[in-house]
């Protein structure tokens, strides 16, 4: 029986429909167009998958400095002079959070129709410090039981101590939850890891281009939220 759904955010119930400036922008900004180059995109500078930041993550202030610190270490490696370094890496900090999240259409009623079932929805997002504001700008503001995001708990997907944090605040077994996401290795293969059934949502339409993998026992493959709930009606009968 699913007593609870664990959700993704970014890609699977809400997409980022406007980004700040580019971050080579950022360097022509400073006159630094060769080392933009070097740099890459938004995406490529992020922590990696299953990267661990205990230490980083026990408040605010402190991820806030690794993330400057992250940031950098690399904008040196790619040949920023010194005393340029830190006016450019609070440039390409605050653009990197100048996000406009919007919700997918089938998100409200999915999750309307979860709770109608008595089934707990929460989220578990590999995501910036403040995921609690995006989810309130994309509109899906108190309809999640637990939030839980990498920078908070100090593991990112598909580091198994995540999913296990998140099961626990929502009181949840593993056999009792299902995973949904749009990523293979951090919504689907992780989950399976620590006992949890996932679905793999591919939309249409996705931000993040990948063959989809063969299925495996205890995943299944959907294309919209409102499949997930069905599939979730009838694993509860």
């Amino acid at each position: 029986m699913v007593r609870g759904v664990l959700f993704d955010f970014n890609g699977t119930l809400a997409r980022s429909v406007a980004w700040g400036v580019p971050h080579r922008e950022v360097f022509e900004r400073h006159g630094l167009r060769q080392a933009g180059r070097l740099w890459g995109d938004e995406w490529s500078v992020l922590p990696a998958d299953g990267e661990t930041h205990e230490e980083h993550s026990r408040d605010h202030e402190s991820y806030r400095r690794w993330e400057l610190d992250r940031l950098r270490r690399r904008a040196l490696v790619c040949g920023v002079p010194p005393n340029q370094v830190d006016a450019l890496v609070a440039d390409l900090y605050r653009e990197s959070r100048a996000l406009t999240m919007r919700r997918y259409d089938d998100a409200v009623e999915a999750l309307a129709r979860l709770d109608r079932l008595g089934v707990v929805s929460a989220i578990c997002s590999n995501w910036y410090w403040e995921l609690d504001e995006a989810i309130e700008q994309a509109g899906l503001a108190g309809t999640f039981a637990v939030t839980v995001t990498s920078a908070h708990a100090g593991w990112r997907k598909p580091d198994p101590r995540i999913y296990q944090r998140t099961l626990r605040e929502c009181d949840l077994r593993p056999a009792e939850a299902l995973f949904v996401g749009d990523m293979w290795g951090p919504d689907v293969l992780g989950p399976r890891a620590v006992g949890m059934r996932a679905v793999h949502l591919c939309r249409p339409k996705r931000a993040v281009r990948e063959v989809p993998p063969p299925l495996l026992p205890g995943v299944w493959r959907v294309s919209g939220l409102s499949e997930v709930v069905d599939l979730v009606e009838g694993l509860t009968c």
